[in-house]
């Protein structure tokens, strides 16, 4: 259900990014996007802001669903560094091992928040890397 509603989302729809799979336990997810017309920039790649679009939301919906409600996750910030033109279609694949969400929560059971820091790297379909963000987060323990 999250899948579909992310791909009908309008900022995804209308920059062409697709939600391809979304693991059961929400520790893995693959996006990607087919460069068209209407996500090209001027001189015929992918627009920089779809790429970063692509990366946006996923790692802080991941840990909402694996933490559960008792959890305040949020976006803090986030850094595109980008490699080489991304061209045809690019993909990007989001991972959280049992030891990143151990450590969040470890630092978090104080009440005290934690900012983990992940990267994704988006590829062209030859497996190069077009483009690396880095994504940190906000996460903390709500307070009973």
């Amino acid at each position: 259900m999250l899948k579909w509603g992310i791909n009908l989302w309008p900022p995804f729809l209308g920059a062409g990014i697709r939600v391809k799979h979304i693991a059961p336990d929400y520790r893995e997810v693959i996006v990607s996007m087919k460069l068209r017309w209407f996500n090209r920039n001027y001189v015929g790649t992918h627009f920089g802001g779809s790429l970063s679009a692509m990366t946006d939301p996923f790692y802080m919906l991941m840990l909402i669903h694996i933490l559960g409600s008792e959890y305040t996750v949020w976006d803090k910030t986030s850094t595109i560094d980008y490699i080489a033109p991304g061209r045809g279609t690019v993909t990007a694949r989001f991972t959280l091992e049992d030891d990143q969400i151990a450590e969040i929560k470890e630092k978090t059971a104080s009440g005290a928040p934690c900012y983990p820091e992940f990267s994704v790297d988006i590829v062209n379909e030859s497996d190069e890397i077009i483009a690396v963000v880095k994504k940190k987060l906000y996460v903390r323990k709500k307070q009973s």
